[in-house]
């Protein structure tokens, strides 16, 4: 399966990659050579940094001492986008611009070849965030570089028969997955990024985020492994 891109390119980096225990600095390190070698094909990046196990273990505390609605769990989780945000912020230093888009009226096309976004407000997830970006700047797609390599029907990691989808379309997705968003949430695009997604007529091409090796291939125009939802 192959797909074309133009120079602009979108991508939600799962919080689960850049810090799945412990912040991957190794990881970090590659994913900083992958960007910069396709810079200099002349393309340009809005990278969209999610919360992960850092906002979970936030919102887990949290919980043990207090009891906290769905907006508390939200807040905490926004600033573990924000600080992973400004992870990345720091290691494209030379190449991004000097701010993180932490609100729609910070959303512009980008004069440096990398943009760093973080979560917003209570109840947008960043995959929502991603597709209003991609919305706003004329991207026909983006990229959920996370954990899962494919769109499965059911957890491949509970059920062997776990079948897998190379393409589908928002109907078909959105049937898999909740009505509602719920913070923390496990889903490859979850539910009101789908559903503003399938509204705009934005794809999302999901695959693994750490096999940077497929990555290339995705950008380069060549077969790669992955889910596109269209």
């Amino acid at each position: 399966m192959k797909y074309d891109f133009e120079k602009l390119i979108v991508i939600t980096l799962g919080g689960s990659i850049i810090c799945p225990d412990k912040i991957d600095s190794l990881f970090l390190r590659k994913f900083k050579k992958f960007i910069e070698d396709f810079i200099g094909k002349g393309y340009k990046f809005i990278l969209v940094t999610g919360g992960g196990r850092l906002s979970r273990v936030y919102q887990e505390a949290a919980a043990k001492v207090a009891g906290i609605d769905d907006e508390d769990k939200d807040w905490l989780g926004i600033h573990a986008t924000r600080l992973n945000a400004h992870l990345l912020r720091t290691i494209f230093r030379e190449l991004a611009e000097p701010m993180i888009i932490d609100s729609r009226d910070k959303v512009k096309m980008p004069e440096k070849p990398v943009f760093i976004a973080s979560g917003w407000r209570p109840g947008w997830s960043t995959d929502y965030i991603a597709v209003a970006i991609a919305e706003i700047l004329g991207a026909k797609e983006i990229i959920i570089a996370g954990k899962p390599a494919f769109v499965y029907d059911k957890d491949p990691g509970k059920y062997k028969n776990a079948k897998k989808f190379e393409k589908m379309n928002w109907a078909e997705y959105r049937e898999l997955i909740p009505d509602k968003w719920i913070p923390g949430l496990h889903s490859p695009v979850d539910p009101i990024g789908a559903k503003l997604a399938d509204e705009k007529g934005i794809k999302a091409i999901i695959m693994n985020g750490k096999d940077l090796k497929n990555f290339s291939k995705l950008l380069n125009g060549k077969d790669f492994r992955g889910t596109i939802i269209e």
